[in-house]
C-alpha cells in the first residue's frame, strides 16, 4: 500500500457516466482519492454522501474528489445518482487500479482507504479504516485548511 511521500501511480479509467478519466489530468491541484468496497452499501453510501456534503469546502480549497471501487460503470452510475454526487466515481471493474494502490482486499473488493494527494500527485496522507466519517474529516482538515499557493 502506498505510503506518504510516494507518487500516486497514474491510472486511466471510466467514470459513472462513461467518460474516460486519467489521474494526470488533475495535476496542479490536490486530490482526495478514495477507494471504497461496494457501491450502494450502507458504509459506502455514508462516505460518499459525506464527501458530497463537504465537497464545497474541498472545492473552494482547490481540491478535487475521486471515488474508486471495483463496481461496474452501471453500478457507479446508480450509486452516484442515488447519492447526488458532484464528483466522479471510477469503475475499476478489472481491479487494476486497486491493485496498483495496494488496496485490493482478500474478497476481491477495495479496502476503504483514502489517499490525500498534493498538487504534484504525491501522497501527503493515507487514511485507513472501515469507519467512513474519519476519511471525510481528515480530507477536510488536511486539504480545506491547507494554505493555497498563489
Amino acid at each position: 500500500m502506498l505510503e506518504p511521500g510516494a507518487v500516486a501511480p497514474e491510472f486511466q479509467g471510466t467514470t459513472q457516466d462513461g467518460t474516460p478519466i486519467a489521474l494526470s489530468s488533475y495535476r496542479g491541484r490536490p486530490v482526495v482519492l478514495y477507494f471504497y468496497p461496494k457501491a450502494n452499501t450502507t458504509g459506502c453510501t455514508l462516505e460518499a454522501r459525506g464527501f458530497a456534503e463537504r465537497y464545497p469546502e474541498l472545492s473552494k480549497a482547490g481540491a478535487e474528489v475521486i471515488g474508486v471501487s471495483v463496481d461496474s460503470v452501471e453500478d457507479q452510475k446508480s450509486f452516484s445518482e442515488k447519492c447526488h454526487l458532484p464528483f466522479p466515481l471510477v469503475a475499476d471493474h478489472d481491479k487494476s487500479i486497486a491493485r496498483q494502490y495496494g488496496v485490493l482486499g482478500l474478497l476481491g473488493v477495495a479496502k476503504r482507504v483514502t489517499f490525500l494527494l498534493d498538487a504534484e500527485g504525491k501522497v501527503v496522507e493515507r487514511v485507513d479504516g472501515m469507519m467512513p466519517g474519519h476519511h471525510v474529516e481528515r480530507a477536510v482538515e488536511r486539504l480545506a485548511s491547507a494554505p493555497r499557493s498563489p
